[in-house]
């Protein structure tokens, strides 16, 4: 029992060094924004008990996924250094060609669902195109565009302002169908667990193999444990409600997939290089025009997608769904989760991770009764606060001659 205490003890030593090591040189990751959630969390059940119950996080993590996929198209434009004021505008938009399409001219759902998606994909590339090329600056042009689809999106919905539509179609089920089968949905918990086990072995043993970097196996596994508690005590509270939002899986495998995309595809590394730096990235050989085409694509077609999301919620497209508000929230979730403003640095994680929070603040005011004008300002402070540490943590690389 000693000798194995012997060899275990160097490797946990070893493994917290590294831990320690990758916070000095990087920062503290996602570790201050799961605080902030769970010190957010924690408050607001001290002040009321009901914001923990399984009726309200299944009310939560529903209400999250349409902001959170317009936060996600946003990461994809900061993390090259710039900003898209256009996405509020373009998700309404996509609810309004849908509900006209479906509702007006009698199209079948899915094929209405796909046009608005590539609606929102070509205006992207607009933007994408007259900032890459003629290098109108991607707030002026973004702008521009707010107005401009806003405008369109009043006309689709006509003098009434507002489309209904069926509350038994696609685009209403999205919010509205929930997996109640245990088996199926703890399967999922232990499928996802032990593919995230087994991906991070593999990654670490290449790495190793390769004489790179890698993580501890201590870590990987600790972060593994970390993930089955999460995945697993989320199923359990929410099947106490009505189960699994189908809504809730739709956007966890948009940012898993994005994520991957950004982490292990060239085109993800093309874009990380992008932020760190145009010119740098140019002489490197990189096709910086396409790249920046190719980004506000991926935003505007996240918009589109998160619009129908926020359609769905009312089962009606209207003026609410492409308001200010969306706009702000999305850029806010991207930025207090951790993504850098300055470009080159996030994940779209972060979406996740920020729109939990903002949305836990307006659930949690909802229930003790608070006026909405203070929960704006309690966002507003959060996201400066945010800010603050996004350019604090980007002087210590700065310090030390990385940027």
């Amino acid at each position: 029992m000693r000798g194995v205490a012997g060899k275990v003890k160097p490797r946990l030593v070893a493994g917290v060094g590294a831990v320690r090591r990758r916070a000095r040189e990087n920062g503290l990751g996602p570790a201050p924004v799961l605080l902030a959630l769970a010190a957010t969390w924690v408050v607001f059940q001290c002040l009321n008990d009901r914001f923990l119950s399984p009726r309200n996080l299944s009310v939560l993590s529903v209400d999250i996924v349409g902001t959170g996929m317009v936060a996600v198209g946003i990461v994809f434009v900061l993390l090259i250094g710039e900003i898209d004021l256009s996405v509020g505008s373009l998700a309404g938009l996509a609810g309004a060609v849908f509900a006209a399409l479906n509702v007006n001219v009698g199209m079948t759902e899915w094929l209405a669902v796909i046009i608005s998606v590539v609606c929102g994909t070509a205006i992207g590339a607009i933007h994408g195109f007259l900032f890459a090329r003629f290098r109108v600056p991607a707030f002026v042009v973004t702008l521009a565009g707010l107005l401009a689809w806003s405008g369109l999106m009043l006309y689709l919905l006509g003098p009434d302002n507002t489309i209904h539509f069926s509350e038994d179609g696609l685009v209403a089920q999205l919010t509205s169908r929930y997996i109640s089968t245990p088996a199926l949905t703890y399967g999922l918990a232990t499928l996802c667990t032990a593919a995230y086990l087994l991906i991070s072995l593999r990654d670490r043993g290449r790495r190793a193999g390769a004489g790179m970097p890698c993580r501890a196996v201590a870590e990987i596994w600790a972060r593994t444990a970390l993930l089955a508690a999460i995945a697993f005590a989320t199923v359990a509270v929410l099947s106490r409600f009505a189960g699994l939002p189908l809504a809730l899986l739709i956007f966890l495998a948009v940012i898993v997939a994005s994520d991957l995309l950004l982490r292990r595809t060239p085109y993800g590394r093309q874009v990380l290089a992008l932020g760190g730096g145009a010119e740098a990235a140019r002489r490197a050989g990189l096709d910086v025009t396409r790249v920046r085409i190719s980004v506000f694509m991926v935003s505007g077609a996240l918009a589109a997608f998160g619009g129908l999301f926020v359609a769905s919620r009312f089962t009606s497209a209207s003026p609410v769904s492409g308001s200010g508000m969306l706009l702000i929230n999305a850029v806010a979730a991207a930025v207090i989760g951790g993504t850098s403003l300055f470009g080159g640095r996030g994940s779209t994680w972060s979406a996740l991770l920020g729109v939990l929070i903002i949305q836990s603040i307006a659930s949690g005011m909802a229930l003790l009764g608070v006026q909405t004008a203070v929960q704006y300002m309690i966002t507003g402070g959060v996201l400066i606060t945010a800010v603050i540490f996004d350019s604090l943590a980007r002087r210590t690389p700065e310090s030390r001659g990385r940027v």
